[in-house]
């Protein structure tokens, strides 16, 4: 009686844990830092009541409530409401959780030494409003990892975590069609009959230009870093959940769902995204029990019909000098200066904003992030932050891979790690909440399985 006691309860917290990341998909798309710029935006428009209405327009109003059911429906939510979401999922988690900490112990730990490190270069920030606010975030994101280690990998009807997550990515998928598909140019004509939007800054009215979509996310690569993190994941669990169907049936659904995952891919406009993607959809392949020719004629033919349709979408962008990374390589060099002059401690957590402000050049474009997640932890918390962060990552891919054949799903999560992973190295998914919850949620819940099946 006992047993089937703590099954339940795990089903309830999976199906809840499930709840929560969906949510997230939809509602907590916008980065960790950008609380501190509503603020910033809210109190600087209060002159001007149409200014402050546009700024919480743009801004999702994720200084304070939805001030209607419009608004609850349509846009982004306050961070706190996550925390708070968070913190009641947590509850749950404790009385579902077996508390055994997997083998290398030393690796599975790793993110606590990370987070403790975290504090430890909170002490003496330069910024101290943005370091609370990254503190915070980040210490959820712990969080998630213990609650995907400790209580998610140790519930048997994983489905029950899947299905809410599936309609949650395909209601974001929806949103980006919707985009596609003229929600976008009603969205310019909207801003552009506000009073007061010329005042609005040059990158969002670049951004406003443009065709890309974002669906819920903070901007296109955002957007393209969830699609890379669980489409893989997603394709396997429309597979899988429609189980009661015919084989054919569920082909077709986990097909749909493939595709209309990749078209939106692909109309993120996310270069580095869709040579991510070209890397996971090799990976996958060099996996397969194919004959090695035949595996080596796919591979091929997957990557020059990958780098064709990267070089006919993008040829214009280099035809214009790709600004987007000049844009990065400066935000790099700047990141590198200011580990060099912190190696130790760097200048608080969150604090790369601030830096920037002081060191960029005076025709550059304003940045909040580093668009680095291992050189933002060596600028923000030095060498032991970035160390520890990176070994984490890729550690635990490592010691995960050969186990993570051992089933379909687990083999999708991992690619899609993986691809969240590598777009580390250009994108800052890790300082968004959708994103990095629902990441690190899986690396647990990847360890935890893992040691379960060896």
């Amino acid at each position: 009686m006992k047993q089937s006691g703590k099954n339940r309860t795990a089903g309830a917290f999976a199906l809840c844990a499930g709840l929560f990341l969906a949510i997230a998909l939809l509602k907590f798309g916008n980065p960790a830092i950008l609380e501190h710029a509503v603020q910033i935006a809210q109190t600087g428009a209060q002159s001007s009541p149409s200014n402050a209405g546009l700024a919480e327009i743009l801004m999702g109003r994720t200084g304070r409530g939805p001030a209607d059911i419009y608004e609850l429906l349509f846009q982004a939510w306050p961070l706190h409401w996550g925390y708070w979401m968070l913190g009641a999922l947590a509850c749950l988690g404790v009385c579902a959780a077996r508390w055994r900490l997997p083998k290398p112990t030393w690796l599975a730990a790793t993110p606590l030494l990370w987070l403790i490190w975290l504090f430890v270069s909170a002490v003496d920030t330069i910024d101290p409003v943005l370091t609370r606010l990254t503190m915070v975030h980040l210490t959820t994101v712990v969080l998630c990892y213990c609650l995907g280690l400790f209580a998610l990998s140790k519930v048997e009807s994983i489905r029950l975590f899947w299905t809410p997550i599936l309609l949650g990515f395909l209601l974001m998928i929806y949103i980006g069609f919707e985009q596609h598909f003229g929600g976008l140019e009603a969205t310019r004509r909207f801003i552009y009959s506000q009073p007061g939007w010329e005042n609005l800054s040059p990158e969002y009215l670049k951004r406003l230009a443009s065709n890309r979509i974002f669906a819920t996310m903070i901007y296109p690569n955002a957007l393209a870093g969830a699609l890379l993190l669980l489409l893989p994941a997603m394709t396997v669990a429309a597979w899988q959940i429609g189980h009661f169907l015919t084989k054919p049936t569920r082909l077709v659904l986990a097909g749909l769902v493939l595709i209309v995952g990749l078209a939106c891919l692909f109309w993120s406009g996310s270069k580095a995204g869709w040579l991510f993607a070209l890397v996971q959809g090799v990976v996958l392949l060099l996996g397969t029990r194919l004959q090695k020719r035949w595996k080596i004629m796919v591979v091929v033919a997957v990557i020059l019909a990958g780098l064709t349709v990267f070089a006919f979408r993008f040829s214009e962008y280099f035809q214009r000098g790709a600004p987007s990374a000049s844009a990065r390589i400066e935000y790099w060099r700047v990141a590198v200066r200011v580990f060099l002059d912190n190696p130790v401690t760097g200048t608080g957590p969150g604090t790369f904003k601030t830096n920037y402000q002081r060191l960029k050049p005076r025709e550059a474009e304003m940045a909040r992030l580093t668009h680095n997640d291992y050189l933002q932890q060596a600028c923000d918390s030095g060498l032991p932050g970035a160390i520890a962060y990176a070994v984490f990552i890729w550690g635990t891919l490592y010691q995960c891979r050969r186990v993570s054949l051992s089933d379909k799903m687990s083999h999708a999560v991992w690619l899609g790690l993986m691809g969240w992973s590598l777009q580390g190295l250009t994108e800052f998914g890790l300082y968004v909440p959708a994103s990095s919850w629902t990441a690190f949620f899986l690396f647990g819940w990847l360890v935890g399985k893992s040691e379960s099946t060896e």
